[in-house]
């Protein structure tokens, strides 16, 4: 099923969507989009527009770059730091980008449709939409929002960390990564109280296959939009 604009028409008045990338990897922080369009989405734009997890890097780039070239939409994006997921889990760090992004739209939404089943607290109403991303336009960019810009984050943090692979599984738990992990030990910027992570602190370097999580999909390449 395509994405489309019946449920923002259905919530009437601004309506923003939400949607994060990031809970899975071991390394990096959380990222959260919120897009609004205020007068509906251009024809050309929507063609592009998709579940992020559907789309190419190629094509996912190419959304973002016009989504903020376009003009049609407001765009907010925001992160929940490593240090803030070790502290309140991942999916209250979650939430709080969620929140973040929305405080960075130009003005507030009247209404959120917010991909899953977790409404994150904010002032106006939230209406939780399962597989969002593949059916409200304005979930789908902010799921392209949002990959791009934490590939786009992740891809700087390996020029710093070069060992762990970041500009290609963006975090996520490869066999390459854990196995840099083992070798190397751990950064600033892994998150130490998921399992992988804790296992090579513990001294267990030799991680089951089931604890490794390949990426869902590819790390985009570098966007020109900054983050």
């Amino acid at each position: 099923m395509a994405p489309h604009f019946r449920l923002e028409r259905a919530a009437g008045g601004r309506v923003a969507g939400l949607d994060e990338v990031g809970r899975g990897p071991l390394a990096g922080p959380v990222v959260a989009a919120a897009v609004i369009f205020p007068r509906g989405v251009p024809r050309a734009l929507a063609k592009l527009l998709d579940d992020s997890k559907k789309l190419t890097a190629e094509r996912r780039l190419a959304a973002s770059v016009a989504l903020y070239a376009s003009g049609a939409a407001e765009i907010g994006v925001a992160a929940a730091s490593v240090s803030e997921i070790e502290r309140i889990n991942i999916l209250h760090a979650s939430l709080l980008a969620m929140r973040r992004a929305v405080a960075r739209l130009p003005s507030p939404p009247d209404v959120a449709l917010v991909d899953g089943n977790r409404p994150p607290k904010l002032a106006c109403p939230v209406q939780c939409v399962v597989g969002g991303d593949a059916t409200s336009f304005s979930i789908a960019a902010a799921s392209i929002i949002a990959k791009v810009a934490r590939d786009r984050l992740m891809a700087r943090l390996a020029a710093r960390f070069p060992h762990y692979g970041w500009e290609t599984n963006a975090g996520y738990g490869t066999p390459a990564h854990c196995e840099a992990m083992a070798r190397i030990g751990i950064s600033p910027h892994h998150r130490r109280a998921f399992a992988p992570v804790r296992a090579i602190l513990q001294g267990n370097i030799l991680l089951p296959v089931e604890m490794l999580a390949e990426p869902a999909f590819p790390p985009t390449p570098f966007a020109a939009e900054a983050f």
